[in-house]
C-alpha cells in the first residue's frame, strides 16, 4: 500500500507527540508538525514543543518557523508542508504528520476553502473594533451569520473570526460554506489519540501546572521585553494570553492558572469533536497504531 504520510491528531494533552515520537523512531522517518502556535520561536514552554533533546533524535519539521510576529497563516501551512512531505517521501521515507490544529489537517487533505481575497482595509477595520468592544463583540455578530463556524473555532480565535467575518462581509456567504470536503488530495493513514474527556481534563491540569514549573512566567515576560505586544496572533496562545494580564497586575495568579486549565479544556473538546468526526481510526497507545501497520504490511 502506497501512501503519503501518516496522521497522528488529537486534542492537546493527549499523548498524540509521543506516539508520534515513538513511531518515527520505529519507522526511522521524520516528524512534521501541525501545531498553529509551534511555528512560532520563543514560545517553548506554553506551545509545549517537543524537547530539544527529543529534536536530536528525531527531524521535526515546521517548529520554530516564524517570529512571533510575523504573519503566519494556513495556506503558508499548507505549501510548506506539502514540501516537506515531498522531501521526506524522496528519502524513501513516510512522513507522519502530528498536531491537533485541525484546521491545518483538513487544509492539507481537503485544500484550502475557495473564498474571497484578502481585504486588508475591512480587517484592520475589524481588529480596531476588537480593540474598542472587546473579540467577544466579533464573535456575537460571527454567530449570527455562521454559527457552524463560530462553534468550530472558538470564542477566542481573534485571527479566524475577524477573516469568517470578513469573507461574510464581501460575499454575503457563510464561511463555513465555503469548505467543501471532497475527496482527499493525499493518501493517509490517519489516527488520533481517544483519551475520554476526563482523561483530557486531569491531563491539562497537570500539564497546565507542569508549564508553570517550567517556567512560563518567564518566557512571557521575555517575549514582552523581546517587543512582542499582547495584541498579535502568537501572543493569544492559551497559556500566553492568560499570563499577561497576571504579568501585568491585573490578575492573579491563580486566576491565570484557572483561565488557562478552562480554556484549554474547551479547546480540547472542539478538537476531539472534530476528529470524532473524521474517518481516522482511534488509538490510545502505539500498539494500537502498530497493529494496524503489520495488518497492512507497512
Amino acid at each position: 500500500m502506497s501512501i503519503d504520510a501518516i496522521i497522528i491528531g488529537g486534542p492537546t494533552a493527549s499523548g498524540k507527540t509521543e506516539i508520534a515520537h515513538e513511531l518515527a523512531k520505529l519507522l526511522n522517518t521524520e516528524i512534521i508538525s501541525a501545531d498553529s502556535m509551534c511555528v512560532y520561536k520563543f514560545m517553548n514552554i506554553g506551545t509545549a514543543k517537543p524537547s530539544l533533546e527529543k529534536r536530536k533524535e528525531i527531524k521535526y519539521h515546521m517548529i520554530d518557523v516564524v517570529l512571533p510576529n510575523e504573519y503566519f497563516d494556513t495556506y503558508i501551512y499548507v505549501e510548506k508542508t506539502k514540501n516537506i512531505i515531498k522531501q521526506i517521501k524522496e528519502k524513501g521515507k513516510i512522513p507522519i504528520i502530528v498536531g491537533g490544529t485541525y484546521l491545518y489537517i483538513q487544509a492539507l487533505l481537503y485544500g484550502l476553502p475557495e473564498t474571497s481575497e484578502p481585504d486588508f482595509k475591512l480587517r484592520k477595520k475589524l481588529e480596531n473594533i476588537a480593540n474598542k468592544k472587546g473579540l467577544h463583540f466579533l464573535y456575537e455578530k460571527l454567530k449570527t451569520v455562521d454559527k457552524v463556524y463560530a462553534e468550530k473555532i472558538g470564542k477566542n480565535d481573534k485571527k479566524r473570526i475577524i477573516r469568517a467575518l470578513e469573507v461574510f462581509i464581501n460575499t454575503g456567504k457563510p464561511f463555513s460554506t465555503f469548505h467543501k470536503w471532497h475527496e482527499p488530495k493525499m493518501k493517509v493513514l490517519g489516527f488520533y489519540t481517544n483519551l475520554t474527556q476526563e482523561e483530557l481534563n486531569k491531563n491539562i491540569e497537570k500539564r497546565t501546572y507542569y508549564m508553570i514549573e517550567q517556567g512560563l512566567e518567564a518566557e512571557c515576560i521575555n517575549l514582552l521585553c523581546l517587543g512582542y505586544k499582547e495584541a498579535m496572533t502568537s501572543s493569544q496562545a492559551i497559556g500566553y494570553k492568560e499570563m499577561i494580564p497576571y504579568i501585568e497586575g491585573k490578575s492573579s495568579l491563580k486566576e491565570a492558572i484557572e483561565n488557562i486549565i478552562k480554556n484549554t479544556k474547551e479547546y480540547a473538546s472542539r478538537q476531539r469533536r472534530w476528529f470524532q468526526k473524521t474517518t481516522f481510526t482511534p488509538i490510545r497507545t502505539i500498539e494500537d497504531i502498530k497493529h494496524h501497520l503489520q495488518s497492512l504490511e507497512l
